[in-house]
């Protein structure tokens, strides 16, 4: 049978969507717990449905893909649960806009109608994403796709909040607190979904009158003078002897008619900082809040939902001055704060105004300023269920990779606070709480028109039934109202490692694949998704959803700045496959994702290991030109020098690889399979082979071939969790068994192969070429020039290998050798280098010029001193040897090593030179 021959060119274009297809569709990638391997599962994090492929999915999915390729090749029952995240604001933005563009709205729909809408865009268009990653190669098991609404996840989500609620700690609960408000979308946000803007604004000083004495005042510095109307008390520091004296008294609120106390509070006030006091706004200001709640004060919303001043409250409550409730009533914030400028000045109550570096707030879809609001909402009490998942990481049940984000994750979850879980929007999971309109009346259960939207009051207590239809437990009735709002998303996807699996069915797929083994994720949302999964995991499974957490890098533009589309310097993933191909993409990241270190990405790495899928391509082609011929297969000891290194040299680079994959090094897995490749492989072997593969007749030839073809074999698998489209593409062309490379056993050490003879000989071989070919540049010699070159060792004992290796030498230094001692060479006219134990003498002859040779090499040593200096430098300072990784520092110390043995030789060889020349 003939095997397919490869084309002149790789063109990845066809390959990738030809393989791709037919892995799917045979069920390469299916998952079963009845398979006999041990189990290995990811989760994939959830990609929004609305979303499409950039380059941190693109990160993030190849890293993934290589873990899932490899363990499935060693073996495992390996499930890779795929799915998409229902995004509930930003589905709901995409929807509302089409409708806007149609000259429609949500409200004219209707909830039931306008969600209807939303699951027709998700039918049509929300599976882009899940496409995307398919032309990245991601061998998801595809046939157990999961969307966060489905009916089976909709299920758990019902069932967590139904036992959150009913739980004996109340772990969840409804009432009043300050949340992050879009006044735009129109709905709480959680503390991810709050992008923060440098923006320079302005500081106001304000004079508070002392009621006690009005000719004394107090200063108080605040960017949002607007928020003064809703002020109830004024801090200072307990041990602050300007004002503590104070403590007790009261201050004229400015533009009000209402008086506020002031309170002492060592928690809100710095007196380092500012004026030493500090308006209480509790309404407003999340640290505000929490001092309120300390002194019992009064939380007046001046706000109303499109943050608007709300003319009600700052007539009744904030007891606002008539001209100023005429003059800011209902306005936006942004021209209500001028206008209380202009208002505190003519009253003489305004010190000063000062330009202010501050980060704003601002809503992650539609740029709108974020308002801390004071608003009626769901809450998981989350105390009780982070202090298990505190536990988990500190006593190592979950490992969190690099060991660095460990202390990040342990002190934020020590202080974390109660999670807002419900959503003012239409699209997502619908509160399965009711309320009673008998015993609340209309009245009060308030439908308003047009957002179509029941606002419940904060004291209406809620019915949550365990199971079965609700039903007031009061009064019997059945006449109920859901609560209108939504589940955050994030309470969903924090029950995505059990919930994909059938919780809360006691399936197969949760007994074999829960707890999950790695979770490949960004930093980014370490505390708002991973930590939100380890507390529901151990609360619901009793057990963690996965034992070890790796956390990948940043990708950046080559500058290092943030991608994004205001700055130009977005790199779109998929123009970068049609260009380069998937190969070389994936294979770019992974070599980029180094622990802590964000990926600066330039087009130019990508095309250097485009370049690299083309090497791997031509030798390739190059092995199909010679393995026609008989083979014959021997034990590795049996055979020729070349094949025994290349079969150790393989052997080695199977250990590392796997022990890097094992530690999460991607970037030093893929360096070494690409130094084996390119410089062992490619540079040494097939160079060294060709004599023997160009003669037909060649007694080497058979057990050549056969190591050609079976090291190229090994290579390819060895290779393909990284680069899956061209080793598939290459290893089909080849002798093997099976029906794809996807399916064969990933290579292991083989003992036999291991040759420290060979790998010993081969440093000497090195060496000597290496002296060789710094000969001829010395000498100025043409490739193609036929040079005489002599070659020895300090130590007897190897100069019998050097002489097995006259031929090698002979091929690859292109000259003629002799390997006489020292004692026999000429006298004069020979440029003699060491290096290593082996002495390599050129003779210097026809029309060298010699005095531009000299020049040459003064040269060289000006470099090689300039390089010296700049590592030293390096290394002496301190700043970069706290900073740099171990192996950089480790790096920088050999390449200073061997530049100081270069240094040495070069400085022979320029002494010998001036000999020459009689200088």
């Amino acid at each position: 049978m003939t095997t397919p021959q490869l084309d002149k060119t790789y063109d990845p274009k066809t390959v990738e969507a030809r393989w791709y297809q037919t892995w799917d569709e045979r069920g390469y990638f299916h998952a079963s717990p009845s398979h006999p391997g041990r189990p290995y599962c990811i989760v994939i994090p959830p990609p929004n449905v609305t979303g499409s492929l950039h380059l941190g999915h693109a990160l993030n999915n190849s890293l993934q893909d290589i873990l899932i390729r490899w363990r499935r090749m060693q073996g495992r029952n390996v499930l890779w649960m795929p799915g998409t995240d229902h995004a509930g604001i930003a589905t709901q933005n995409v929807v509302e806009r089409q409708l806007t563009a149609e000259g429609s709205s949500r409200e004219q729909l209707g909830r039931d109608k306008f969600i209807e809408r939303v699951w027709a865009w998700k039918t049509q268009s929300g599976g882009t994403i899940v496409q995307q990653l398919k032309r990245l190669g991601a061998s998801c098991d595809w046939e157990r796709e999961r969307f966060t609404m489905d009916q089976g996840l909709s299920k758990a989500v019902r069932k967590v909040f139904i036992d959150l609620f009913h739980d004996t700690d109340k772990l969840l609960y409804r009432g009043e607190r300050l949340i992050n408000w879009c006044p735009r979308c129109l709905t709480a946000l959680s503390d991810i979904e709050v992008e923060h803007e440098d923006v320079t604004g302005k500081l106001y000083t304000i004079r508070y009158l002392l009621t006690h004495d009005p000719s004394r005042h107090l200063l108080v510095a605040t960017t949002r003078p607007e928020t003064l109307l809703g002020d109830t008390a004024v801090a200072v520091h307990p041990d602050d002897n300007r004002y503590n004296h104070l403590i007790g008294k009261r201050v004229n609120l400015p533009l009000t008619t209402r008086s506020i106390q002031i309170v002492g509070d060592p928690i809100l006030v710095d007196r380092e900082f500012g004026t030493g006091a500090v308006k209480i706004t509790p309404a407003h200001d999340f640290n505000d809040f929490e001092a309120g709640e300390r002194h019992g004060l009064r939380r007046i919303n001046i706000l109303d939902t499109h943050a608007r001043m709300a003319t009600g409250t700052l007539q009744l409550q904030a007891q606002a001055e008539k001209d100023v409730l005429d003059s800011i009533g209902r306005l936006p914030v942004v021209k209500a704060r001028p206008k209380v400028e202009e208002l505190l000045a003519a009253r003489g109550l305004l010190e000063k105004v000062e330009p202010h570096k501050m980060a704003l707030g601002k809503c992650y879809r539609c740029k709108t300023v974020v308002e801390p609001f004071l608003s009626t909402q769901w809450f998981v009490r989350i105390k009780p269920l982070a202090g298990p998942a505190i536990e988990a990481v500190e006593t190592g049940r979950i490992k969190i990779i690099p060991e660095g984000w460990k202390n990040n994750y342990l002190g934020w979850m020590r202080d974390i606070k109660d999670w807002c879980v419900s959503r003012q929007i239409w699209w997502g999971h619908q509160i399965p709480a009711w309320y009673c309109r008998k015993c609340y009346q209309e009245d009060e259960l308030n439908k308003t028109i047009p957002n179509d939207k029941w606002q419940i009051p904060p004291d209406a207590p809620p019915i949550v039934p365990r199971e079965g239809p609700p039903v007031c437990p009061n009064c019997g009735n059945k006449d109920l109202i859901q609560d209108p709002d939504v589940l955050d998303t994030w309470f969903s996807s924090g029950l995505w490692p059990f919930s994909t699996l059938g919780w809360p069915e006691q399936t197969a797929e949760l007994q074999t694949y829960y707890p999950t083994s790695t979770l490949v994720t960004g930093l980014d949302i370490l505390f708002f998704w991973v930590a939100r999964m380890i507390m529901l995991g151990l609360k619901f499974m009793g057990d963690v959803p996965f034992r070890e957490v790796y956390i990948h890098a940043l990708v950046r533009d080559a500058e290092g700045q943030k991608m994004s589309k205001s700055k130009g310097n977005v790199m779109d993933p998929l123009h970068v496959m049609d260009q380069f191909g998937t190969d070389a993409l994936r294979f770019t990241l992974a070599s980029m994702a180094s622990p802590g270190r964000d990926i600066k990405l330039a087009e130019e790495r990508i095309e250097g290991y485009r370049n690299f899928a083309n090497k791997i391509w031509n030798a390739a082609r190059f092995a199909h030109m010679y393995l026609a011929g008989t083979k014959e297969s021997c034990s590795p000891v049996e055979r020729p020098f070349p094949d025994r290194w290349i079969m150790s040299r393989l052997n080695q680079t199977i250990q590392t690889v796997t022990i890097e994959l094992d530690a999460y090094r991607f970037d030093r897995a893929s360096y070494a399979l690409y130094q084996f490749f390119w410089h062992e492989y490619c540079d040494w072997y097939l160079e060294l082979i060709k004599p023997v593969l160009q003669d037909p007749a060649h007694p080497q030839g058979p057990v050549t071939r056969q190591t050609l073809q079976e090291t190229l074999e090994v290579w390819l698998r060895l290779l393909h969790p990284f680069m899956p489209f061209i080793t598939e593409e290459i290893w089909q062309t080849f002798p093997h068994t099976g029906d794809t490379i996807v399916t064969q056993p990933y290579p292991i050490i083989l003992p036999a192969w291991h040759d420290t003879s060979a790998e010993n000989t081969f440093l000497v071989f090195e060496q000597s070429i290496g002296l060789m070919r710094t000969a001829r540049v010395l000498l100025n010699y043409p490739p193609g020039k036929e040079v005489r070159f002599f070659v020895t060792h300090e130590e007897s004992a190897t100069i019998a290998t050097l002489t097995a290796l006259e031929r090698d030498l002979a091929h690859l230094g292109r000259g003629q050798i002799s390997l006489a001692p020292v004692s026999r060479w000429p006298t004069s006219k020979v440029l003699r280098l060491v290096a290593g134990g082996v002495i390599v003498g050129v003779s210097v002859e026809g029309d060298v010029n010699l005095k531009k040779a000299l020049d040459r090499l003064v040269k060289q040593i000006a470099e090689t001193d300039k390089e010296s200096q700049r590592l030293d430098g390096k290394l002496k300072s301190a700043d970069f040897v706290s900073k740099a990784p171990p192996e950089v520092i480790t790096d920088h110390h050999d390449r200073l090593r061997a530049l100081a043995r270069d240094r040495a030789m070069l400085a022979s060889s320029e002494q010998q030179l001036r000999t020459m020349l009689g200088a």
